[in-house]
C-alpha cells in the first residue's frame, strides 16, 4: 500500500481489482465443488465495495456463470445502530445500495441483538426491523438544523419508494435466532430443492445401523 500511496480502503479496493484480474486463481482454489457444498465468502465491511465500485457485482456474476453458484448476500449492521437513528438510516441506505448493486438474493441482519435488549422495547424494535422512515423525520424536527429538513424528507421518500429493506434479528448466543437466519439463507439458495429425497427404506436402514451400533 505504501508503494502505491494507498490508504487502507484504497488498498482493499486495489486488492479486489487484482483478484478480478486473476480469477483463474480463484477458480482453481474453488475447484469443481458439488451441489451439497456451501461456500462462505466473508467480505470486508468497506461500503465502497458495495455501493459504487463494481468489483463485487463482477465477482458474483463470475461465480454464477462459471461455477453455477446459487448466491445469497447477508448484509449485517450492528443492532447498536438503532440507538443512533442517523447511523441506522445510513446503514439502511447502504444496505439498499448493496441490494441494487449485487442483484442477487439478499437478506439484511441486525446483529448483536443482546447489546440492545435493555435499551429498546420490542414495540420500538418493530419500527427498526421494518424501517419506519418517520423515525428519521421525528429526529430531524428535534435535533437537525431546519435547512436539512428537506434533505431528510427526500431520504424518507427514497426508502418508502423502494421499500426494499427489512431486517432479521441475530443474537449469536440464541440457537433459535441463528437457526432462523440459516433457514432464510437456505430458502434464498433453494438448498433443500437440490437435495436428494430420502426414501423410507433409507431412513429405516439408518435407524437399524444406529441400533446395532
Amino acid at each position: 500500500m505504501e508503494e502505491m500511496s494507498l490508504g487502507p480502503n484504497g488498498g482493499l479496493v486495489a486488492c479486489f481489482e487484482f483478484l478480478l484480474d486473476n480469477l483463474d486463481w480463484l477458480d482453481e482454489e474453488l475447484g469443481e465443488g458439488d451441489e451439497e457444498s456451501l461456500v462462505v465468502f466473508d467480505c470486508p465491511g468497506q461500503i465502497e465495495l458495495y455501493s459504487h465500485i463494481p468489483v463485487l457485482p463482477t465477482l458474483t456474476k463470475h461465480l454464477q456463470q462459471h461455477h453455477s453458484f446459487s448466491l445469497c448476500a447477508s448484509y449485517l449492521i450492528e443492532s447498536t445502530f438503532v440507538v443512533d437513528r442517523a447511523k441506522y438510516f445510513a446503514g439502511t441506505l447502504s444496505a439498499m445500495s448493496a441490494m441494487i448493486m449485487l442483484e442477487i438474493p439478499h437478506i439484511n441482519i441486525l446483529s448483536k441483538m443482546d447489546l440492545v435488549k435493555k435499551q429498546i422495547t420490542k414495540r420500538e424494535m418493530k419500527r427498526f426491523v421494518d424501517p419506519d422512515p418517520n423515525l428519521l423525520l421525528e429526529d430531524a424536527r428535534k435535533d437537525t438544523n431546519e435547512k436539512f429538513w428537506k434533505l431528510n424528507e427526500k431520504v424518507v421518500d427514497l426508502i418508502e419508494d423502494f421499500s426494499m429493506v427489512s431486517y432479521l434479528k441475530l443474537e449469536a448466543g440464541d440457537e433459535d435466532s441463528v437457526a432462523a437466519i440459516l433457514s432464510y439463507i437456505d430458502d434464498c439458495l433453494q438448498w433443500s430443492e437440490h437435495q436428494e429425497p430420502r426414501m423410507r427404506d433409507d431412513d429405516e436402514g439408518v435407524r437399524d445401523e444406529e441400533l446395532e451400533g
